[in-house]
């Protein structure tokens, strides 16, 4: 069996489910899309290759060998995307979910079902408690969670987690403060869309957080996190870092950061901070909508 734990972003990693860009199948059509920054990529021709892609998640397995964590990698499906292991399941405490995802990423599970299969307590939301894992952000006994209002949910294929997936997590986790924040979304304008709460939001360090104002519906709920951090323990991108992805990150330890060595501004300031940045190139996999933390799913995280 494969044991798993996680309370927060940044306690010392020991197990991850690292995404893979092998048989990725091309470029997709229109069709087979499902956020506005593939489209535009599609559109003008810059769609990432797949030797790009893999060579560059090559780089972030070579920093968690340094590191000394545990990597499982799906089971290839021919000619399918599965980069963004993040989505397709996720752990809280010592559960792993396997939520009800858009129906064009439903076959991702397949390529992880010889993991599922080795953890003790799994949980299968209904069909209609939708969730993906980018929305999800476990916090020291807090979860706070990205999602769509019920109009906005049947209005935007971008709009992933519903209000009925914010109250399966609250059924399931009582002990869990759950704060929910409506996220705005375009399926037309990758800037004005967040597509997932990782998007605009994550935790660092012990204390720390990177924000984007714009990617919450309610500005109530971005005056939330400023006050819980704390303006000073805040660092707060622009509108076009949020397209970059720059708070997209992924955390080893508290101390210690993967991230994308574009984001100079995001970077120098976690390292004022006393956080080591494990700097590689994922931007071809940017093109796509997601970064670091979309394709690193943790299984495991140390708790002394």
């Amino acid at each position: 069996m494969i044991p798993v734990k996680i309370l927060d972003e940044t306690a010392p990693l020991e197990a991850v489910i690292l995404g893979t860009a092998s048989s990725l199948g091309g470029t997709p059509t229109m069709e087979e899309t499902y956020d506005p920054k593939s489209r535009f990529h599609i559109a003008n021709g810059t769609f990432p290759i797949e030797a790009d892609l893999v060579e560059e998640m090559s780089q972030v397995a070579a920093v968690f060998a340094k590191y000394d964590v545990e990597v499982y990698r799906p089971e290839v499906i021919e000619n399918y995307n599965q980069i963004f292991s993040r989505d397709i399941s996720l752990v809280i405490d010592d559960k792993l979910i396997v939520p009800c995802v858009t129906p064009l990423r439903k076959k991702e599970s397949d390529g992880i079902q010889y993991l599922v299969d080795q953890v003790e307590d799994v949980l299968l939301p209904d069909e209609d408690e939708w969730m993906e894992g980018g929305d999800i952000i476990p916090w020291k006994g807090h979860l706070f969670v990205g999602y769509a209002n019920d109009e906005d949910f049947k209005k935007y294929q971008v709009a992933r987690t519903s209000e009925r997936g914010v109250e399966y997590l609250r059924k399931q986790f009582p002990n869990w403060k759950v704060k929910a924040f409506e996220l705005n979304k375009s399926d037309e304008d990758p800037r004005e869309n967040a597509l997932h709460l990782d998007c605009c939001f994550q935790p660092v360090g012990e204390d720390k957080a990177v924000i984007y104002k714009g990617g919450f519906k309610n500005e109530q709920d971005y005056e939330f996190l400023i006050d819980f951090f704390g303006s000073e323990n805040v660092h707060e991108i622009t509108r076009e870092e949020m397209y970059e992805m720059n708070s997209n990150f992924f955390s080893i330890r508290p101390d210690v950061v993967i991230s994308d060595g574009s984001f100079t501004r995001l970077n120098e300031q976690l390292r004022k901070w006393g956080i080591t940045v494990e700097e590689v190139k994922y931007r071809e996999v940017a093109k796509m909508e997601g970064l670091l933390r979309c394709t690193t799913m943790p299984l495991r995280r140390r708790y002394d």
